[in-house]
């Protein structure tokens, strides 16, 4: 599925790496936010969205993930290893209500841990967006405790600035920006 944005260009939505395919989420992905969105590491770093079935993931593309891809021309890319056309997971710069700069964020099913395939995406997609949208900045957010996503966020050039709580939200999160 293309995305319905005027913003985006085809070249926008498909990126690969030496080991990786990343393009623009679509409705296909369904069943690959169902698997990540319900991953233990997933509910304790990230949070519980309530993806219960593949009808509530889809619901969750449409209304949180195309919005942001309509008005930008970015938003969320479905990371696919080209060894196999796996789908593995995600990555993306998104705009988040209490941050001034858009952040990134990143997921991975568990058997895909610690291969490196979520930095490959990330500087891909943050080097891309940047560059093609004029973004100055990126930030980054993680918990305390989510040691792995503090030493790929440390990896993509973000510094440590400061602690933040989110809108509605009562956990401080760690926050990185580039320079």
């Amino acid at each position: 599925m293309i995305p319905r944005s005027n913003q985006s260009k085809p070249e926008d939505n498909f990126f690969e790496t030496e080991r990786l395919i990343i393009r623009l989420i679509s409705l296909d992905d369904a069943e690959l936010i169902f698997d990540l969105y319900n991953t233990p590491n997933f509910i304790k770093f990230i949070g519980n969205r309530h993806i219960t079935n593949l009808e509530a993931a889809e619901n969750y593309i449409e209304n949180r993930f195309f919005p942001q891809i309509d008005r930008l021309g970015y938003g969320n890319y479905t990371v696919i290893l080209k060894d196999g056309n796996l789908k593995i997971g995600a990555v993306g710069i998104f705009e988040r209500e209490g941050l001034d700069v858009s952040d990134i964020g990143f997921s991975v099913l568990e058997e895909f841990e610690g291969k490196g395939y979520m930095f490959e995406a990330a500087q891909k997609i943050k080097d891309e967006v940047m560059r093609r949208f004029g973004l100055k900045k990126i930030s980054a957010i993680t918990t305390k405790h989510n040691f792995s996503s503090q030493k790929l966020i440390e990896k993509l050039d973000l510094k440590f600035k400061n602690f933040v709580i989110l809108p509605n939200e009562t956990e401080e999160l760690m926050y990185f920006e580039t320079d």
